[in-house]
């Protein structure tokens, strides 16, 4: 089982310098790809990425929430197309030094489902970096 990092990732990149077999990459283009994503045959769900992340967006894959509960102080990264109302985030974000093309902050108490995370991870490696997220 692998881990998934989710829409609440800002790129901090905690997770890639614990990572012991080097699975955590990150999406690029940007625009197409906006967090970090972890190889499936890679990972050997040994779980260090978890408690590196500082946004807590790492879950196991059979883990993943539907009904996430966003804390204050929390953002959603996205594309401009799934996320049309969000703005370049460039800065400090809880003592973390972010830059992420698109993102929000919904607020404390809103509700998202996050398992869609799953499936961007597993096309991303299927697909390759140069697949389009939006068909």
């Amino acid at each position: 089982m692998t881990h998934v990092i989710t829409a609440i990732c800002l790129r901090d990149t905690a997770c890639v310098d614990v990572c012991p077999v080097e699975c955590i990459i990150p999406g690029k283009p940007e625009s197409e790809w906006p967090w970090l994503y972890i190889d499936p045959d890679t990972c050997i769900d040994c779980g260090a990425c978890v408690p590196e992340c500082p946004y807590e967006a790492i879950f196991p894959e059979d883990e993943v929430p539907t009904a996430y509960t966003m804390k204050a102080g929390q953002y959603l990264a996205d594309t401009k197309a799934n996320l049309p109302d969000g703005k370049p985030l460039d800065g400090d974000v809880g003592g973390h030094k972010v830059k992420v093309e698109n993102a929000k902050a919904p607020g404390a108490g809103f509700v998202i489902d996050l398992t869609p995370a799953t499936e961007l991870n597993k096309a991303f490696f299927k697909e390759g970096p140069g697949y389009s997220a939006k068909g």
